[in-house]
C-alpha cells in the first residue's frame, strides 16, 4: 500500500482544503443572511467531501508507521478536529444570535487553521511551533 501513499496524501490534502473552503464559504454566506448554505444539496456535497477526507485519513493512518505519531501530534490534531466540527455545527445553526454565530464561526476557522498547522509541522503545538 505504501506505493499509493503520494496519491492518497494528495486526495487527503485536496479534500481537506475543499472542505475547509466550503465551510468558510457557507459560514460567511450564512452570516450574510443568504439561504443557500442550508440547502440539502450543499449539505450533501459537504458530507461527500468529508467522507472522502476521512476515508483518505484512515488509509494514511494504516499505511504510515506508528513511530511517525510518537510525539502526539495526531492526537492533538484529532482533538482540534472534534472542536472544529462542534464549533462549525453550532455556527451554522440559525437559532443563535448573529454575534454568537459569528464568534463560533471565527473560532471554528481558528481551529481549522490550527489543524492545518499541526498537520504541516507534525508537531502538537502547530502554529506556535511554526512561529518558533
Amino acid at each position: 500500500m505504501i506505493e499509493f501513499y503520494p496519491m492518497i496524501k494528495l486526495v487527503h490534502i485536496g479534500s481537506a482544503l475543499t472542505s475547509g473552503g466550503l465551510f468558510a464559504l457557507r459560514g460567511a454566506a450564512s452570516l450574510a443572511g443568504m439561504r443557500w448554505p442550508m440547502f440539502a444539496a450543499v449539505r450533501y456535497l459537504n458530507y461527500s467531501i468529508d467522507t472522502v477526507l476521512l476515508t483518505a485519513a484512515m488509509m494514511l493512518l494504516t499505511i504510515l508507521p506508528g513511530g511517525l505519531f510518537a510525539n502526539g501530534w495526531l492526537a492533538v490534531k484529532i482533538g482540534f478536529l472534534l472542536g472544529y466540527i462542534t464549533l462549525g455545527i453550532l455556527a451554522l445553526r440559525r437559532n443563535r444570535s448573529r454575534l454568537a454565530r459569528m464568534l463560533l464561526f471565527v473560532s471554528a476557522l481558528l481551529a481549522y487553521g490550527q489543524i492545518y498547522a499541526i498537520a504541516r509541522a507534525h508537531h502538537p503545538l502547530g502554529v506556535l511551533y511554526l512561529l518558533g
